[in-house]
């Protein structure tokens, strides 16, 4: 083909996926012209409704990368409802899918991280990239741990200990629970033994109105008036 064959043929227009596609940009706001306060709680909702607090925060990291310039705004607040009505319905299959791609990535990124640090001449660079890449393998292990308790979650055996119930002991007309008899039991076995109270003679001196103590000296110089 002649210089003029080429340059007669039309080329085909290269139009980008953003051009083709035109997706959205603006959030979804339900105007009411006849009702403002109808209107207020739409607004109030964009700014509340964790759908599109997770579509405002994907939009602003996407920012002006090729993703960020697909990002269809109402789409993906469709996609955040979608994900979230299937986890209350008790699909976790997103989340699993979620948790491995994201080990995955971290797994990328510690060795991309170890083999810069490896590469570093200076101490301070070298254990910059270590530490980096050590925690993305912390973090990739922390992952997969999650990933497993959502497949395996652990069986937890709870008992109950009623201390209400059960056999009881009656000392002076009061109930005794068990585990207090057992307490009192182990006191016992430590110290050596039961031990006996003596009797209270205080409390019988104090009943009759006398001090025992001085009864005794009045009955000894009652007797020494006797023989005298």
């Amino acid at each position: 083909m002649t210089e003029r064959g080429h340059q007669g043929a039309k080329r085909k227009p290269n139009h980008s996926a953003a051009e083709a596609f035109k997706p959205s940009k603006a959030y979804p706001l339900a105007v009411d012209p006849d009702n403002r306060d109808n209107t207020a709680r739409s607004s109030a909702r964009l700014a509340s409704v964790s759908t599109v607090a997770a579509t405002r925060v994907i939009a602003a990291a996407e920012g002006k990368t090729g993703v960020g310039e697909l990002l269809d705004i109402p789409g993906l607040i469709v996609l955040m409802r979608e994900q979230a009505t299937a986890v209350q319905g008790g699909s976790l299959a997103e989340a699993e899918a979620m948790l491995i791609n994201q080990a995955t990535a971290l797994q990328a990124l510690f060795v991309r991280l170890i083999e810069r640090g490896v590469a570093q001449e200076g101490l301070s660079q070298y254990e910059a990239h270590m530490r980096l890449g050590l925690r993305a393998q912390n973090q990739c292990r922390a992952t997969l741990e999650t990933l497993a308790t959502i497949k395996n979650p652990p069986i937890v055996y709870a008992r109950q200990a009623n201390v209400t119930t059960g056999p009881q002991q009656i000392n002076n007309g009061t109930a005794v629970p068990a585990h207090a008899r057992e307490i009192q039991s182990t006191h016992n076995q430590l110290s050596g033994g039961t031990r006996e109270l003596l009797p209270n003679t205080r409390a019988s001196g104090i009943a009759s109105g006398t001090h025992p103590a001085m009864e005794a000296v009045g009955k000894s110089d009652r007797a020494e008036d006797r023989r005298g």
